[in-house]
């Protein structure tokens, strides 16, 4: 059902950790290559491009590639209460988080009369993608939506893959979703040809966006990947994983669910299961032996499970366990020990860390606050997850009076002369030509 690793009596370095729990192949430098006329094709195209794409790749033609407000409208009237009460009440979750990451003004005075003021202002417009095709996914509409929100985006587009079920239109939760959060600017557009609309915009369609948000298939990470510099991105998200660092107090149907609940995602997502204890690896595997054959989705779950990227890993520790996790920097990590808490405060390098028996990823995913759209493929060592602070930049603002700048004069001259770059150190004394 799953491989084991056995790291015992091991001190590795980081990337040599690394090795030894793979991760899932995903060729995003081949994909470029195929989606490459797809971007060309939107840049240079029409609706009518849209359209017959979504007919290639989406198997249904689109009415129009903007979704009508009566669409939205129809989502969200028809929509169940009780997920529309679950929605409200993870929104509400969700902007409770995000609201406490806003930053303040900030001035600092260098000198008297002189002075550096930090602004974060948000980015003009951006372009939110949620992903469609095996599940559906209103949760990343708020995850998306909601911090944007927050940040003081003006304008905000939302795009989804179009459904063949719904007429063209994406599911109509996620055009729920919009409605409910006041977005009224949806695209029925998938993949990398929905990065590529709002990458180079559409004459009478789709404006430029500055920035695109929003997990995706390899399709759409290779799209951010070619485009990034015409738009920025927040990151190229590949298939999900969980590693879950346990020691015996964890309680193996729990560590198994928490690992089905991820492999559940997509035949590439990765399940690590990292302990001290022989005997809740055993324990793991039989209830993953009962559990999987019971769950909905048994095949693709039972496939990521075998693939290379997902492993039941033996270490001699949680010390050296946590070293283990910390190279190999999960999306998601969840912390199931004794201490749990002091053992997820020498976490480095994780997504997001849930810590307790009682925060599995699941409440992450929908509806603990946080952010579910996170760093995968180790890119956590580097990167952090969606958040208020994606969509703002900080600019600095720069003033200084004659008095301060008359004494950083020299300076300023003397460190441009020493770079050989001496018209920098003329703009500044050509000040002195004309003083009051």
């Amino acid at each position: 059902m799953i491989r084991s690793v056995d790291l015992r009596g091991k001190s590795l370095t980081k990337s040599q950790y690394q090795s030894g729990l793979p991760r899932a192949e995903m060729d995003v430098a081949q994909a470029m290559t195929l989606i490459e006329p797809i971007l060309k094709r939107v840049k240079n195209g029409n609706e009518g491009d849209l359209i017959a794409l979504a007919q290639e790749f989406d198997g249904v033609k689109p009415a129009a590639i903007r979704v009508p407000q009566s669409a939205l409208d129809k989502a969200l009237a028809e929509l169940d209460p009780k997920i529309r009460a679950a929605l409200e009440l993870s929104a509400l979750r969700i902007s409770k988080v995000h609201n406490d990451q806003l930053r303040s003004e900030k001035t600092t005075s260098v000198v008297d009369g002189g002075s550096v003021t930090e602004r974060w202002i948000p980015v003009d417009r951006v372009g939110l993608y949620v992903p469609g095709g095996r599940a559906v996914y209103p949760s990343s509409v708020l995850m998306n939506v909601i911090p944007a929100q927050i940040a003081g985006v003006k304008s905000i587009a939302v795009a989804s893959p179009p459904q063949k079920e719904f007429n063209g239109l994406p599911h109509p939760t996620i055009l729920a979703a919009c409605a409910l959060l006041g977005i009224t600017e949806v695209f029925a557009v998938g993949g990398a040809q929905a990065i590529a609309l709002f990458a180079y915009g559409m004459n009478e369609l789709c404006e430029k966006c500055d920035m695109v948000t929003g997990p995706g298939n390899i399709y759409v990470a290779a799209a951010k990947r070619a485009l990034r510099g015409i738009v920025g991105i927040d990151s190229e998200a590949g298939p999900t994983e969980i590693a879950i660092l346990a020691d015996s107090s964890a309680i193996a149907a729990d560590v198994a669910a928490d690992l089905i609940s991820q492999a559940e995602h997509d035949v590439m997502a990765a399940a690590v299961l990292v302990t001290d204890s022989p005997e809740l690896a055993k324990a793991v595997e039989k209830e993953l032996a009962v559990r999987v054959p019971r769950t909905k989705h048994s095949e693709r779950v039972a496939a990521a499970l075998r693939g290379i990227q997902s492993a039941i890993v033996l270490v001699d520790s949680v010390e050296h366990g946590i070293d283990v996790v910390n190279a190999y920097a999960a999306e998601h990590l969840e912390i199931q020990t004794h201490n749990a808490h002091s053992v997820a405060a020498k976490i480095r390098n994780a997504g997001a860390v849930f810590i307790g028996r009682f925060s599995p990823v699941s409440l992450g995913d929908y509806s603990a606050g946080s952010n579910h759209v996170l760093p995968t493929g180790g890119c956590a060592c580097h990167s952090s997850g969606l958040s208020v602070q994606t969509f703002l930049r900080g600019i600095h603002f720069i003033e200084y009076g004659e008095s301060a700048f008359t004494d950083i004069a020299d300076t300023v001259i003397t460190l441009a002369q020493s770079e050989d770059l001496p018209a920098h150190g003329e703009a500044m004394s050509a000040r002195f030509e004309n003083l009051s």
